[in-house]
């Protein structure tokens, strides 16, 4: 087993002030010599808040493992040094902030025509085209723009803005998905690539999308088909109940959840008849029930409450408050913080990411001093280790990037249906191995045929082979299968794979290139591993529920609707996959993949949980602020429920908010003219911009402001979205005929709007069973009547007869 880093050798230059640093940062983990090119008095970034004592927190978290050269770029020699490292670089990461998206683009066009081998990601608020290519985004902007503000908060309040950056975040992880795509593409055709990608676009497929995968909850429909107008009532599904020292939260979907819950409540109350297993009859009773599991748990402490449910087999979590997530015991048996000085303080912060061949994937060094690393055009003179991995010949420009890889895809619900499919839109063979005793839950529908909408979104361009896994002949065949594939995937309970006899040890032996992917909720070792991996529960575990609620209503978490972070770790993981792949072609060696959801969530909040343990109580709910500047909030607007965001960044921003506003008597008072003072400010500023807002149309405000360099965003249902100029300019959508569907079902299209990648070819879900006659005769070698045999045993399964004519319909 390699005991090297997975990207390591991989070069990367970064030029970014402040926008999207995760995305190296995720690649520096996994290896990348990741280089910082900075102005000569530091980059932006370096005092960008949250600060401690002078030093900026999101820097000390976003700039770890990176290393730093110092360049002027508006001086010939500092332009012909910088020429010399793209000359020798594999990947450029380019986020710097521009006026003007079409100056940019042209610059960005020359550099790729200067290194045709160079792999360069533009990396921007809204893309280097379309109406909106010149706006300035934010966190909260995207959030608005994206359709997931207007879902978020609870029925009959405002809406609200999730903590944290998840959108910056989230988003930079799938800018690292892209990044390694093209250059695996790269890897094969020796060309190089220009990656217009828009952080707006992308926190519409990562977050909470309208057009994706849903979770169980939605019983197959899709986010926009389920999308209240409002926002939605408190959750009862998932409900959250008081505790003696906090909150818990419950998922009880399944009977013998059911029948766990039941017991724990006695044998005295009124919905013992076994009637009530079945999630339909029971909600329609959901109030009286929680009400009882309320007593129940009323005087409980929630340690007590999270181990009682784990022994009766409830899935059930505790609503972490960022203190109870450092002390938590689970977190810290599996080293989820390690210890990061900051001026001379010692801190905690998230470990990182992932594991990889059971070695933690994150922090190995602090971020570097300004201009640390000057001799390193010298030491960059030599060739870089992966320009001796090229193909000896270019293939076709059309070649679809991932072409040639073989997937076994054991995935189920969200995060495991939208890995396979990220990697089945670029061209893998996707083979979704599925039984009818433990099918899918996301092929529940209400419709006549086995495959939901959410379903079709999830499992697109894969192929379906019916497999009994726990069957010894069954077995058999899967181990034959892993021997001529690349990958397996999978998101079951940590065990779930040694106990069906195909652990990672067993996959290793049958193929030692093979690569492994263990998503679970609470990852794969310590002592609450094998707890049900609910997405609720979770962000219950991690703190995110904690934090996602009105600040001024204790009880009003308002994650209920969200599915995050199961596409967003889809795209973690499909990056990690991609490393090792890039690892494998020089190692021949593949590797084991394991992924926690919390951790995943605790990681996006790495710059508030290191300024938490630092600053005791900073990490709090914050509901639709922006803590380091005013006005930043959501505004009112003419309308019934319509609002707009408005996040002023800097002192010139808000001189001309006065101005478009007609307030010069803001503009001309002192105490306003610093962040500082408008911050101290802050509620009589924001009743004067309300009022304003107030009067207009939300879509007309973005128009104005923007057009005056103001970041602003109207609020953006997913109903609106088919009428959005910018999607529409970008090609965001696609359609695609699913069989048993009347209608065309429309969805999103690749992971980047622009670029010299293809665009998926997409086909259809398949139904259960679709594809195993061919790929047992292709794959296994087996004949008809053996099929047949194994059919009748029922070692395989075919589809349907019902489903066939469908199929070939279509």
């Amino acid at each position: 087993m390699s005991t090297e880093l997975p990207l390591q050798g991989l070069r990367i230059l970064e030029l970014a002030d402040g926008q999207g640093e995760s995305c190296g940062r995720l690649l520096a983990d996994l290896g990348a010599d990741v280089v910082m090119i900075e102005p000569f008095e530091g980059s932006p970034a370096r005092k960008q808040a949250p600060l401690f004592e002078g030093v900026s927190l999101y820097f000390e978290t976003h700039a770890a493992n990176k290393q730093s050269l110092c360049l002027d770029l508006n001086s010939g020699e500092g332009r012909q040094q910088f020429a010399t490292l793209c000359s020798q670089s594999d990947i450029l990461v380019e986020a710097r902030r521009f006026d003007d998206a079409a100056e940019r683009q042209t610059e960005l066009k020359v550099l790729r025509e200067q290194f045709p081998k160079l792999i360069i990601l533009s990396l921007s608020d809204f893309g280097l085209t379309g109406p909106y290519a010149n706006y300035r985004g934010s966190n909260a902007l995207y959030l608005a723009l994206a359709g997931v503000l207007a879902r978020s908060g609870i029925e009959g309040e405002r809406p609200l803005l999730p903590p944290g950056d998840l959108a910056c975040e989230a988003t930079a992880i799938q800018a690292a998905w892209v990044t390694l795509l093209a250059y695996w593409q790269r890897l094969h055709t020796h060309q190089g690539n220009l990656l217009d990608f828009s952080v707006f676009e992308a926190t519409a497929q990562i977050l909470d999308p309208g057009l994706g995968v849903t979770g169980s909850g939605a019983a197959g429909r899709s986010a926009t088909e389920i999308a209240p107008y409002g926002r939605p009532p408190v959750g009862k599904i998932y409900p959250i109940f008081p505790c003696a020292d906090g909150y818990v939260r419950i998922c009880i979907l399944n009977p013998r959840q059911w029948r766990g819950m039941c017991g724990w409540l006695g044998d005295d109350h009124p919905f013992t008849d076994p009637a009530y297993e079945y999630i339909g009859k029971r909600y329609k009773v959901i109030e009286e029930i929680n009400a009882l599991i309320a007593d129940l748990f009323s005087q409980q402490k929630a340690e007590a409450l999270v181990a009682e449910g784990q022994r009766r087999g409830v899935p059930i979590a505790a609503v972490a408050t960022p203190a109870q997530v450092f002390s938590d015991k689970h977190f810290q048996a599996r080293g989820a913080f390690t210890p990061i000085e900051v001026n001379g303080k010692q801190a905690l912060t998230p470990s990182g990411y992932l594991e990889i061949n059971d070695r933690r994937i994150g922090l190995r060094s602090r971020a570097p001093e300004c201009g640390g690393n000057s001799d390193l055009p010298v030491h960059w003179r030599q060739a870089s280790r992966s320009e001796g991995l090229e193909e000896s010949s270019a293939k076709a420009a059309d070649r679809r990037p991932l072409s040639g890889l073989r997937i076994l895809d054991l995935g189920v619900i969200v995060a495991g249906a939208e890995l396979g499919r990220i990697f089945a839109d670029q061209g893998a063979e996707v083979i979704k191995v599925e039984n009818k005793a433990f099918p899918d839950g996301l092929r529940q529908s209400s419709r006549k045929v086995p495959i939901s909408q959410s379903f079709a979104q999830g499992s697109r361009n894969k192929l379906s082979f019916g497999l009994n896994l726990r069957d010894p002949e069954g077995l058999s065949y899967f181990k034959e299968l892993v021997k001529q594939s690349d990958a397996v995937f999978t998101n079951f309970k940590p065990g779930t794979l040694e106990s069906l006899g195909i652990g990672y040890e067993t996959l290793k032996a049958l193929n030692p290139g093979i690569v492994l992917v263990e998503s679970s909720a609470l990852g794969h070792t310590g002592p609450l591993a094998k707890s049900m991996g609910y997405g609720p529960l979770v962000r219950a575990a991690s703190g995110l529920t904690g934090l996602w609620r009105y600040p001024e209503l204790d009880d009003s978490y308002s994650d209920s609707i969200t599915i995050f972070p199961d596409h967003f770790v889809a795209r973690l993981a499909g990056t990690a996959v991609l490393s090792a792949l890039i690892e494998r072609r020089r190692t021949g060696v593949g590797a084991r993949i394991c992924v926690s959801q919390a951790e995943a969530i605790l990681n996006t909040l790495a710059t508030q949980f290191t300024r938490e343990s630092l600053q005791n109580g900073t990490l709090k709910p914050l509901g639709n602020i922006g803590e380091f500047n005013a006005p930043s909030n959501i505004y009112p607007c003419a309308g019934d429920d319509l609002w707009c965001v408005i996040d002023v960044q800097t002192d010139e921003q808000w001189r001309a908010l006065c101005l478009a506003m007609g307030r010069d008597d803001l503009a001309a008072d002192e105490m306003l003219t610093s962040a500082e003072g408008r911050i101290a400010q802050r509620e009589q500023i924001d009743q004067a911009v309300s009022a304003w807002t107030g009067t207009q149309d939300p879509n007309a405000i973005m128009e104005t402001l923007q057009g005056k360099g103001i970041p602003a965003a109207a609020m953006q249902r997913l109903t609106e979205f088919d009428e959005n100029p910018h999607f529409q300019r970008r090609g965001f959508f696609r359609h695609f005929v699913q069989p048993g569907f009347p209608e065309t079902l429309q969805t999103e299209n690749g992971p980047v709007s622009f670029s010299e990648l293809p665009e998926p070819v997409i086909n259809p879900a398949p139904f259960q069973g679709q594809h195993t006659r061919e790929l047992a005769s292709r794959l296994l070698r087996l004949g008809e009547k053996e099929i047949d045999v194994l059919v009748e045993k029922g070692v395989l399964e075919t589809i349907e007869e019902d489903y066939k004519e469908l199929v070939n319909a279509d």
